[in-house]
């Protein structure tokens, strides 16, 4: 298969977001796993449509997946050692279910690690639910690095990963 079009999601597709974002939620609990168990946030979601900041992925004009790029660098998890302006971060990456297994993630993973390099960063970074070895082991097989494990008693997230660009 081809590699999909990628591109800023526009405000009118919000609905779209909110759907990969909900199938992905789903497919996690039907595996017991308690990633994204929570309905979408819309506050955030339209206000990172309004920033250009949410990405679809889209093949024969349908999504088959979406994540978010910006410079947000979540300071329970990224200090100043880390040099958090060194890097761009992806959020809420999801393949739709159709797609799964095309390597469309990787493809994700890819453009928006150009996307850093040609900003200038060093780095595509990124959170991951603490206690799913599954995905990290995803990340680790398209080329990223565990930094460690922020254990926050009030967040699940926090096995944290980065990729040189």
């Amino acid at each position: 298969m081809s590699d999909p079009e990628i591109r800023a999601a526009r405000p009118d597709e919000r609905e779209t977001v909110e759907t990969l974002f909900t199938e992905a939620s789903t497919w996690l609990a039907v595996r017991g796993i308690d990633q994204w168990q929570y309905p979408p946030r819309r506050d955030l979601i339209t206000a990172a449509l309004r920033r250009g900041e949410l990405f679809l992925a889209l093949r024969r004009q349908r999504p088959v997946g979406m994540f978010q790029l910006d410079g947000f660098a979540d300071p329970e998890f990224w200090g100043a050692a880390d040099r958090p302006d060194s890097a761009l971060y992806m959020h809420r990456m999801t393949v739709g279910r159709q797609a799964v297994g095309e390597g469309i993630g990787a493809v994700l993973l890819d453009w928006a690690a150009g996307r850093a390099a040609a900003a200038g960063k060093a780095y595509l970074r990124l959170d991951a639910w603490k206690d799913n070895p599954g995905l990290h082991r995803y990340y680790r097989s398209v080329g990223f690095v565990p930094v460690r494990v922020v254990d926050l008693p009030h967040r699940r997230s926090g096995a944290l990963f980065q990729r040189a660009v």
